[in-house]
């Protein structure tokens, strides 16, 4: 009998400053028909993670891998654990078409080791379709083999990690704006944060080959305006503290606000500045989870977007290979634009990833690092 012990990251969900960490058991011998045991092996974070825990309930992020007791383990009680996007080697596996020491990439809890029940098996990938994952959308139990992946590179996981997640909200919400853009001027809120970076990029450089006529306006903190215009994102820069200068010089522009920061204070004074020109209003994350108000959707007239079900969308249109295909050249040309505004930074043991997990979640964490998390 061989036994495996997995190291967990719990999380208060009534609390989330409050953190564990929990040493449970898995016996291997108990794998199950189709059941595969994921070591994981890096992954990355930022304050898109602290958003999975903030809408925890509210959006299902909880359910993906509720935490179990044990012999051996506490009592999960009021604690959940906050999904990662991370590399992962099948440590063990009851699945006849997948082997052991094969690399994925796909959504992982804060573990060292999680077992999971595989279905759907392609050459591409797999899914997750074990009878405890209360999953919230297919795209989120899909692992990519990294040996069949287009978008893999061995020698810049680091940037998959922090980015590649992100940059698929990016790549679709993209898609979803030229669809649906009338001209407007765009206005991306949390400018700085990865996915609106991500976004940013793809509406700037398609503009000409769109022969589209909106500008790509980032809206952020004083502290990181500088750094926000040297990405080169976007049209223009603006300060939370000076939205007034949206308006000088201009009088009948259509706005519409692509929202990664759901602060309702923020989207509330926009629209008194603004008016019945702020036409659209899209809620896409919740970067200052911490904001006194939050937006309302129904009193906004605001639409939620929910990228798995664009990814649906357009992988069920173009083919899964096709989509992945694109995204990848899509990906790969961002990255590179953008290679010299981050750098990798390395955070080894479940002591070390609690602490990136508390900087990140009171703000403190460096918003340039490229995280690299493993455990021992």
């Amino acid at each position: 009998m061989t036994t495996i012990q997995s190291q967990q990251i719990w999380i208060d969900q009534q609390n989330l400053a409050n953190t564990k960490v929990v040493h449970c058991d898995i016996n291997v011998s108990d794998l199950q028909q189709d059941e595969v045991l994921l070591e994981t092996d890096s992954f990355g974070f930022s304050a898109n993670n602290i958003t999975y825990a903030a809408l925890g309930f509210k959006m299902g992020y909880w359910g993906f891998f509720p935490p179990q007791s044990g012999d051996n383990c506490d009592n999960p009680n009021g604690f959940g654990i906050v999904p990662v996007w991370g590399f992962a080697t099948v440590k063990a596996s009851c699945h006849p078409d997948i082997k052991e020491g094969e690399k994925v990439f796909g959504y992982l809890p804060m573990a060292s080791h999680w077992v999971i029940k595989a279905g759907k098996v392609a050459p591409h990938g797999f899914s997750d379709v074990h009878e405890m994952r209360k999953s919230i959308s297919p795209v989120y139990d899909q692992y990519l083999r990294c040996a069949a992946d287009p978008g893999y590179d061995k020698n810049r996981e680091a940037w998959q990690l922090n980015f590649r997640p992100l940059y698929m909200t990016s790549f679709v919400l993209d898609d979803y704006v030229a669809e649906k853009t009338k001209g407007e001027t765009l206005l991306l809120s949390s400018a700085s944060s990865k996915t609106a970076l991500g976004t940013a990029q793809l509406l700037k450089d398609q503009k000409a080959v769109r022969n589209a006529s909106y500008q790509v306006v980032g809206l952020t903190s004083q502290s990181n305006v500088d750094m926000v215009k040297t990405t080169g994102c976007y049209d223009a820069v603006y300060s939370y503290d000076d939205l007034s200068a949206l308006t000088s010089g201009s009088s009948d522009s259509r706005y519409w606000l692509l929202d990664f920061a759901a602060n309702g204070t923020l989207i509330n004074n926009l629209s008194e500045l603004l008016g019945d020109s702020l036409s659209e209003v899209t809620l896409i994350g919740a970067t200052d989870w911490k904001a006194e108000e939050k937006p309302n959707p129904k009193l906004l007239n605001a639409e939620i977007f929910f990228a798995p079900a664009r990814v649906k969308l357009r992988q069920s249109e173009w083919g899964h290979e096709a989509f992945l295909t694109k995204y990848a050249g899509a990906w790969q040309r961002f990255a590179l634009k953008i290679s010299d505004q981050f750098f990798e930074q390395s955070h080894q043991g479940a002591d070390a990833i609690t602490q990136l997990y508390l900087e990140t979640l009171n703000g403190s964490a460096n918003t340039k690092a490229l995280n690299v998390a493993t455990f021992d």
